[in-house]
């Protein structure tokens, strides 16, 4: 028994120890976090970004259970309303990132971060980065109507993984690299967040506009294009060594490899293994027409033959 207490406490003492340290380590890592950024709002700990993910996780878990006996929900306006808004918050962090790096001559393969509070239009940059982790936390929204709408098979591993990672992920990149490199990315990505979301607010309208989506292969096409993009990027700044945070072109090249297998798998399970299906079942239409074709034209010669033969015989 005395045993058992002294592990259980040595446990707690190695717990105990190895929390300090993540605790120093962490408060070290604030020593050099960028301090425009400190007193924004969700910027100061790290704990409510985490808690709003987690309560996202928890969302759908309980959702789910929530809806399995009731009837969905309709959002078709409401739907609309909520993609057109993320249209246009894309919009806005696509203009500021564009504009403000073009005015402050960025260069597009290799670009410090500047952490002068004085420069406007540094600071603009830094705010639409904010905008872009911020509008992380609001698409979770996505998959909470997908749940009261119980669209089930539109909760994928893929969907959830994004959602659930980009949040977290982009906090700890506005809080320490709110400009330089880490703008390229995300201007890409918001770019790609303005056409999607405008798919899905005009799919929101209903079947009698499906008929204008006939570009959503293209949509996935370009999500691909934007991670290997994305990921060539952080690539090349390592290779000519550009004065920019290493781990977090590290965290962009293994994400983006992460995510990019994922698309892939989703693209090719949703297009070309249907085609591929499609082109087998049409391949064996046709043979049995041929098959039935042939047959019926065996059993003509046949009867002809036989004609003949009547013909002959009298």
């Amino acid at each position: 028994m005395e045993l058992l207490r002294g592990n259980k406490f040595l446990v707690m003492e190695v717990v105990r120890d190895k929390w300090n340290h993540f605790q120093e380590w962490y408060d070290w890592t604030h020593t050099f976090a960028d301090k425009r950024v400190e007193n924004w709002f969700l910027m100061q700990s790290y704990t409510p970004t985490l808690v709003l993910t987690a309560l996202y996780l928890f969302s759908i878990w309980a959702g789910k259970r929530i809806m399995a006996n009731r009837e969905p929900f309709n959002f078709k306006y409401i739907l609309f309303l909520y993609n057109m808004g993320l249209v246009g918050l894309n919009a806005h962090i696509v203009y500021e990132l564009l504009t403000c790096s073009i005015r402050l001559n960025y260069n597009y393969l290799c670009q410090p971060v500047n952490y002068d509070p004085t420069n406007e239009l540094e600071l603009r940059i830094a705010k639409a980065l904010w905008w872009y982790y911020f509008s992380k936390c609001i698409e979770f929204m996505d998959t909470i109507f997908f749940v009261l709408r119980k669209k089930n098979n539109q909760i994928s591993f893929l969907h959830v993984y994004h959602h659930a990672t980009m949040f977290p992920i982009w906090w700890c990149g506005v809080k320490w690299v709110a400009g330089g490199q880490a703008f390229f990315g995300s201007m890409i990505n918001s770019f790609i967040h303005v056409l999607m979301y405008g798919y899905y607010g005009v799919s929101a309208l209903g079947k009698e506009y499906q008929k204008y989506l006939w570009w959503k292969r293209y949509l996935t096409v370009l999500q691909l294009i934007q991670f290997v993009a994305g990921m060539l990027h952080a690539t090349n700044s390592l290779r000519v060594g550009c004065n920019f945070p290493e781990w977090m072109h590290w965290a962009l090249i293994v994400y983006g490899g992460s995510i990019l297998s994922l698309f892939l798998n989703f693209y090719f399970h949703a297009y070309i293994k249907k085609s591929i299906k499609k082109t087998i079942k049409n391949a064996a239409k046709q043979g049995k027409e041929l098959k039935a074709t042939q047959d019926k034209l065996a059993n003509n010669n046949a009867v002809e033959g036989e004609t003949d033969d009547c013909k002959k015989t009298q």
